[in-house]
């Protein structure tokens, strides 16, 4: 709070750290932070000001965005030319056969009527295009992402930007910080070396001669901040809080199990009465206090890292509490026996010591640090754990069956990295990955002139693992390497955590940036997508569900669609032009519009995710947004449609005994026969949307229906309204009211819809290839091509994949001309037939 110092000024704005960390946050793609970095002039406020307007940030579009965009204007136009197509075939036929075969002259008195069915086709027209363009399509992503954002708030992701959530849903790498995200950030003593005796578990009171116990309560008192605090547990059972640095807590926790109180050691010693404090710095890893003694004689009291600060003991407290001399061999066996084995598990390693100064050689020269820290005597080495929380082995397992690399970026040493990563699950023993730390990858990473290579990135990142003694720099380094990198095909979707400012650049530059939301500080999230409001990796993989399931969800919704769109398309314009007049009028068309547009977004978009969404791979940027099995669903759908509602035109009025619909003048009262087949396309509509609910070849369509009451509520509201318009509707919606015997038939014929879309699901995928335009012909080189190259993969993988190869040489699967082995997320799991293929995928 107060004091005095003094300062030396080496780095000013761009040249200092936080000028580092401002210019990498300013400047998201950071093609101009060498530049920077090597200019020797100080940049003022206007030149910086100036550059961001050279250089303005600009955000790429989110994956779905970009290929709803493309399919949206895709579709718009296809819808424009049936549109307009309709309007001119109807038009040409009712001049041809009006003024040609009936050769009937312009009769000015008719004028008006003309323009009446002018009008009449233009109607049908803009109906056709209003049916055609999927203008529902930017409400299902919005209900689905705000839907998504809601659910994800009790999952405990917070998010900030709202493309961010479905961005998550494709990642295929996470580069996390260790502290607080894959560790409770609750530093324990776990080991101790104290009184020659390795205690595996924290030594009982008695086990310790008692002047031990005395200096070790005094040196952790007083040489620890004195606003580190160890404070009762909030709630009755529950841990100790935490208050101040981890690893001071931990050893005043360490006191606290040897029934030490080193508040009585405070109050007698308060922080005024200390004599000099040497703080904690990132050179001598250590940090001391000294007291003068009433005779005149001072103690230092020392605390730091093991190895650094062994170096400077000369002795060692015995098991009688003793100081016996400490020879160099001594020491070594202590770092082999002692030290190694507690980094081996993960465990921080410090070293308590000090120093007596008699009063006979009077005070010493305090400014000369190297000579006053020196001479120690080892109180005691102690192994403190940041325990690995409970959840996290098995959120990482998910990730990494769901397609996901998990790296870990931590600012540890590399031995207690490699401890933790192991625990975790992001190392496995037998596996070939890479750790390195920060030093030896900025040397692999650039050249001879210390400048960064992309193609030497490439050549690192696929197997790296691990990076600890990570500086900011580092971090952002690694993950805009790997987002623009093109060794792999796909491109990379990179998540990140981070929780301290030095993260902000790293979380900027990232696809999708998490922030702790408890220990992170505002600049982290500032520039983070989503915060974590419990600090848990473990909600990243809900994120993760939860992305997937936006994604799926509007997979859903386009099925649904497209199909409601090739249909009605279809019948308003061969209905048009065979009949002149669409079967489905405007008012009903706009009906079922509202059906497939707003009903259907707010139903299909509202379904909760499920753990399945973790069993298959991102589907990734490439990855068409619609699959082979969707468009097998879309076009059998529509198949089976429109075979019911052609039938029901012009052969529906000798089946159910009607009068025919058909060629009825402009101003005819509507017809049974038409409102039964309006009323047979819309409870189709309805039983195919309980089809879209999946779209991955699943066989049980109501599995899961009842846990969507938004669902079961729209389709029996829109079951209910349909029952209003055709009996009471009216000439409004040009609706005649049906019999009970007329209304069991829709139904039936609409239920149908859903029965043979079993048929549908049993249909082999493999043999609608030529739906996507694949050639399966045994000359085909796009399959000679893929079979080579899976083939040399099937052998890498394992023996057993190469004994398998002969069974899926002709597998149709090789003939997909969205598949390129190159990638390793393009084995969709609704792509695969057999077990043999699931196997190669």
């Amino acid at each position: 709070m107060e004091g005095s110092g003094k300062m030396l000024v080496c780095a000013v704005g761009i040249h200092s750290q936080a000028g580092i960390i401002l210019s990498l946050l300013g400047n998201g793609n950071g093609d101009n932070e060498k530049k920077k970095l090597k200019s020797n002039s100080v940049q003022d406020s206007d030149s910086m000001e100036e550059e961001k307007e050279i250089h303005p940030t600009k955000k790429e579009k989110s994956i779905l965005q970009d290929k709803l965009s493309n399919l949206a204007i895709q579709i718009s136009k296809a819808g424009l030319v049936m549109a307009t197509i309709t309007v001119v075939v109807l038009l040409v036929r009712f001049f041809i056969d009006t003024f040609w075969i009936q050769n009937l002259p312009w009769v000015k008195n008719c004028t008006g009527v003309y323009i009446q069915l002018f009008v009449e086709f233009l109607i049908i027209g803009v109906t056709v295009l209003v049916v055609a363009i999927p203008e529902g399509l930017p409400l299902a992503v919005t209900i689905s992402l705000a839907y998504s954002v809601k659910k994800m708030m009790k999952d405990n992701n917070l998010v900030r930007h709202l493309d961010a959530c479905e961005t998550m849903g494709n990642a295929t790498a996470i580069c996390s910080d260790k502290t607080g995200t894959l560790t409770q950030n609750r530093m324990t003593v776990v080991q101790a070396y104290i009184a020659n005796e390795y205690y595996k578990k924290v030594p009982r009171p008695e086990n310790i001669p008692s002047s031990i116990l005395n200096i070790l309560v005094q040196g952790i008192g007083v040489n620890c901040a004195y606003t580190t605090k160890i404070l009762p547990p909030e709630k009755v059972g529950g841990f100790p809080r935490q208050v101040g640095n981890m690893t001071e807590c931990a050893l005043l926790g360490f006191a606290a199990d040897l029934e030490l109180d080193y508040q009585d050691i405070r109050d007698r010693l308060p922080e005024e009465k200390l004599y000099k404090v040497y703080t904690f710095n990132s050179t001598r890893k250590s940090m001391s206090t000294i007291l003068k003694n009433s005779e005149g004689s001072y103690r230092m009291y020392s605390k730091g890292a093991s190895e650094l600060l062994l170096e400077k003991c000369c002795k060692i407290l015995s098991e009688s509490g003793v100081p016996e001399a400490l020879s160099a061999q001594c020491r070594e066996q202590l770092v082999e026996r002692v030290i190694k084995p507690m980094a081996l598990e993960g465990l921080r390693t410090i070293c308590l010591a000090y120093r007596d100064f008699p009063a006979s050689e009077g005070e010493p020269d305090w400014d000369n640090e190297k000579d006053i820290l020196t001479n120690l005597t080892c109180i005691c080495v102690v192994g403190i754990e940041d325990p690995v929380r409970p959840e996290v082995p098995e959120a990482i397992r998910k990730c990494q069956g769901a397609g996901i690399t998990v790296r870990m970026v931590t600012g540890d040493n590399i031995d207690t990295a490699q401890a933790i990563a192991y625990k975790c699950g992001i190392l496995k023993a037998g596996e070939d990955f890479l750790c390195l730390e920060g030093k030896e990858f900025n040397r692999l990473i650039c050249n001879e002139h210390g400048e960064i290579e992309q193609e030497q990135i490439d050549k690192i990142w696929p197997k790296l693992r691990v990076l600890a003694r990570s500086s900011p720099t580092d971090k952002h380094t690694l993950v805009k390497g790997i987002i623009n990198s093109t060794v792999i095909e796909q491109r990379q979707v990179v998540a990140v955590t981070g929780d301290g400012t030095n993260d902000g650049p790293a979380l900027k530059v990232a696809d999708v940036g998490f922030a702790m939301g408890i220990a992170g500080t505002d600049v982290a999230k500032e520039a983070s997508d989503i915060i974590l409001t419990d600090d848990n990796f473990s909600s990243i993989v809900k994120a993760v569900m939860w992305g997937r399931n936006v994604y799926d969800s509007i997979s859903k919704f386009l099925q649904f669609q497209l199909t409601i769109n090739v249909v009605a398309v279809i019948v308003a314009f061969f209905g048009a032009c065979i009949t002149q007049d669409s079967p489905l009028k405007a008012v009903q068309m706009l009906w079922v519009n509202l059906i497939m547009d707003t009903f259907a977004s707010l139903a299909l978009a509202t379904e909760p995710p499920t753990e399945a969404l973790l069993l298959r791979k991102p589907y990734g940027r490439n990855m068409p947004l619609i699959s082979r099995t969707m468009m097998k669903n879309i076009l059998g759908q529509a198949f089976y449609q429109l075979v019911i509602i052609f039938a029901m035109i012009f052969v529906g009025e000798k089946v159910f005994d009607l009068p025919s619909g058909r060629h009825a003048p402009l101003h005819a009262p509507p017809s049974q026969h038409y409102t039964m087949v309006f009323n047979t396309f819309v409870n189709m509509q309805l039983f195919n949307e309980i089809n879209a609910r999946k779209i991955h070849r699943e066989s049980n369509v109501f599995e899961g229906i009842f846990s969507n009451p938004i669902y079961c509520s729209i389709l029996l509201g829109t079951f209910i309204t349909q029952v209003i318009i055709v009996q009471f509707g009216g000439l409004p919606f040009s609706c005649v009211a049906l019999s009970i015997d007329q209304w069991l038939w829709c139904v039936f014929l609409g239920l149908g819809s859903l029965l043979w879309g079993q048929v549908i699901t049993l249909f082999p995928t493999r043999y609608c290839m030529a739906l996507l335009g694949g050639r399966c012909g045994p000359q085909s080189k796009r399959r000679e091509e893929n079979r080579d190259i899976v083939e040399g993969w099937g052998q890498c993988f394992s023996p057993a994949a190469a004994a398998l190869w002969p069974a899926w040489r002709s597998s149709s699967l090789l003939c997909s001309p969205h598949c390129s082995p190159t990638t390793d997320d393009v084995w969709v799991q609704d792509d695969y037939e057999t077990p043999e293929q699931t196997f190669l995928g």
